[in-house]
């Protein structure tokens, strides 16, 4: 069985078509057994499209505590080429469909592939364990097929140190001017007016729906919610920006960006950095209320702590 470079361990979340649930689950066995995998969450089979968006959206919104636990997902269709397609729709989501150990050597080493797409139809379950070990043990910039099984050249890994950065500046692109958005929340949000959120500095929230309620935030860039927790579960999709969500009860955290959604139950106490300009919708059943668990200072205090803000950046 191939380790992982450098000690790194996995968490990976995988699922599949309907059609190739067999061989699902035959490559999170094999995951699971993995010295390397920590954890495999299976996410089970739906239609391709919606199993690779599920993957997709676990890959890019989850993260752990553990900053040696790196994670990766796995999906599954009969060709392998429908999981890619809509894997690929998630920025940040880098989704290679391999059929050969040195696809996925490649793929890992050029294009820091971390979601591995395989066919069910004509990737045998023995072939594709053997892809999966090839796909965690080999780090980007790795010796490949591709490089002669060489180290790369001095000015490919000039490439490489910025491709990385630039592969994930190009999804902020949009071929419509804000003006021009036909997206029924933010056409709802032009000319809104907004009321101050007093627990939480920096915020304004305005309710546009009673029971079950939804609301549109929006915090300016900077701004921290200290711990809380709600009597109630909420949905929220970030609009636009970015935020760093702790769940401590779960002690997990989250990294959302546009498009992104997130479901905290209800009790789960939470934690949430701003780090743009942020606006989301939330959606929640009954009256609003939040119950305080720390104070601001104390929440600052914790998050540069974890970020490794030093005095002088505060």
């Amino acid at each position: 069985m191939a380790s992982s470079v450098d000690n790194r361990l996995f968490k990976i979340f995988a699922a599949a078509d309907g059609f190739v649930e067999q061989h699902k689950d035959a490559i999170v066995a094999h995951l699971r057994a993995h010295s390397s995998v920590a954890e495999v969450v299976d996410l089970g089979v739906d239609k391709y499209y919606s199993a690779a968006a599920a993957v997709a959206r676990n890959v890019v919104s989850s993260s752990s505590s553990d900053p040696a636990l790196e994670v990766r997902g796995v999906v599954v269709c009969g060709t392998g080429a429908g999981v890619t397609i809509f894997a690929n729709k998630y920025p940040g989501v880098y989704a290679t469909h391999c059929s050969s150990v040195a696809d996925a050597v490649n793929s890992r080493s050029i294009n820091a592939c971390n979601v591995l797409a395989l066919s069910g139809m004509a990737t045998p379950p023995e072939t594709a364990a053997l892809i999966a070990d090839a796909w965690l043990a080999t780090p980007f910039r790795a010796p490949c097929p591709a490089s002669g099984d060489s180290p790369w050249p001095e000015e490919v890994h000039r490439f490489f140190d910025v491709a990385p950065q630039e592969m994930a500046s190009i999804p902020q692109g949009s071929a419509l001017a804000p003006d021009d958005s036909t997206c029924a929340i933010c056409c709802l949000r032009k000319g809104m007016e907004f009321e101050l959120l007093d627990a939480m500095p920096g915020g304004e929230m305005r309710v546009v729906r009673q029971s079950p309620t939804s609301a549109y935030v929006r915090f300016k860039a900077g701004c921290v919610e200290p711990a809380h927790h709600h009597t109630f579960g909420h949905d929220l999709v970030v609009i636009k920006g970015k935020k760093k969500v702790w769940n401590l009860t779960k002690n997990e955290k989250y990294d959302l960006v546009d498009g992104d959604f997130l479901f905290t139950p209800a009790g789960d106490v939470h934690r949430v950095k701003y780090l743009e300009d942020t606006e989301f919708f939330i959606r929640w059943d009954g009256h609003w209320d939040i119950f305080l668990d720390e104070d601001l200072e104390t929440a600052r205090n914790a998050i540069d702590a974890e970020l490794g803000v030093a005095d002088t950046d505060k």
